[in-house]
């Protein structure tokens, strides 16, 4: 699911005012984006896409996304942008990790736990929303009051660990309740690994790209190449079984709508951590959402319905188009 303004490596003085602190925080991002040289974002963006097919190879030569290696083989694969931001970060541009990545939150303990809340709240809004407007055209339908997806989702869990639903002791309702606090728990432990994905798209590569293509240049292109970045394991038919080829093309619009989210709420929140933990939330929520809200008889297609597919991007898209709007309005530098 790198937008975020990046403090310069040189010293300034304590702001006086919070005018004067958002001017140095704005100026802060500029000079930083600019030390992001054309030969690094090459190298990056060779590196992360490199590394991510490297990395799926076992994958390709084997079972697919039926190999036992497929989740670590995953997983590993969401740290290859923050190592290809690294490396350039350290051994081509020769610059200082934690401020030129985002690392390092700038501004008050407020700002930060304010847009991480921000970040949690509206990905999570986004991804019921995206069911709405799938439903409404067609492409997803809703069962909260026989709660049957659920139902069908948490039956089949338990039969896979032995279990049967009369065993657990409680009601149905009450488990679909839990789903949230699960949610809520699996968005935090998921920024963990996000933040090796979030690191590269919001850290390094937005904020280079900003400077030089503009807020919305840079949000399309970021989101065109992190799409193209899941390729390795898309074409497998991992995400978009339907049609892996066309999936491809819909992951990049899927990452250019979030990703500009992500790039919001890490400028905004001055650092890459919101952005972390949105993409963290986004990988909690959106199945979750799908299993806890859907009608166990229909059965969405991820190109059609929920925030992944047209069905969705019906609120993706005019959001992202806002918080683009938001990022560039009059008083924000283009680098920002």
């Amino acid at each position: 699911m790198s937008n975020e303004p990046i403090p310069a490596s040189g010293a300034v003085s304590e702001p006086r005012t919070t005018t004067d602190a958002r001017v140095i925080a704005e100026s802060d991002t500029a000079m930083a984006a600019t030390t992001a040289s054309t030969k690094g974002v090459v190298i990056f963006v060779i590196l992360a896409v490199a590394l991510a097919w490297i990395l799926a190879l076992p994958l390709w030569l084997g079972q697919g996304i039926n190999s036992p290696l497929f989740l670590p083989v995953a997983t590993a694969t969401m740290l290859t942008p923050a190592t290809a931001a690294l490396i350039v970060v350290r051994f081509v541009e020769h610059r200082r990790i934690l401020d030129a990545l985002g690392l390092r939150p700038r501004g008050s303990a407020k700002r930060t736990v304010t847009w991480l809340a921000i970040a949690f709240a509206t990905v999570l809004g986004l991804c019921f929303l995206s069911l709405v407007s799938s439903a409404v055209v067609g492409t997803y339908q809703f069962d909260v009051v026989g709660m049957s997806g659920f139902e069908q989702t948490f039956r089949a869990q338990l039969e896979h660990l032995g279990k049967s639903l009369d065993e657990v002791g409680l009601p149905l309702r009450v488990l679909w309740l839990l789903q949230f606090f699960n949610i809520a728990t699996a968005a935090a432990v998921n920024t963990v690994v996000a933040a090796g994905e979030e690191i590269g798209w919001r850290g390094y590569l937005f904020p280079a790209l900003s400077n030089r293509l503009g807020i919305l240049g840079a949000v399309v292109t970021v989101g065109v190449i992190w799409g193209l970045w899941h390729a390795p394991l898309i074409l497998l038919g991992y995400n978009y079984p339907s049609n892996p080829r066309l999936g491809v093309a819909a992951m990049c619009v899927l990452c250019t709508g979030i990703g500009a989210v992500l790039a919001w709420v890490s400028q905004k929140g001055g650092s890459v951590w919101p952005a972390a933990l949105g993409h963290g939330t986004l990988n909690a929520a959106m199945s979750s959402f799908i299993a806890m809200f859907g009608d166990a008889d229909f059965e969405p297609d991820a190109l059609a319905g929920t925030i992944m597919g047209w069905g969705g991007w019906l609120v993706l898209l005019p959001v992202a188009g806002l918080v683009c709007w938001s990022m560039m309005r009059p008083g924000r530098k283009s680098g920002a």
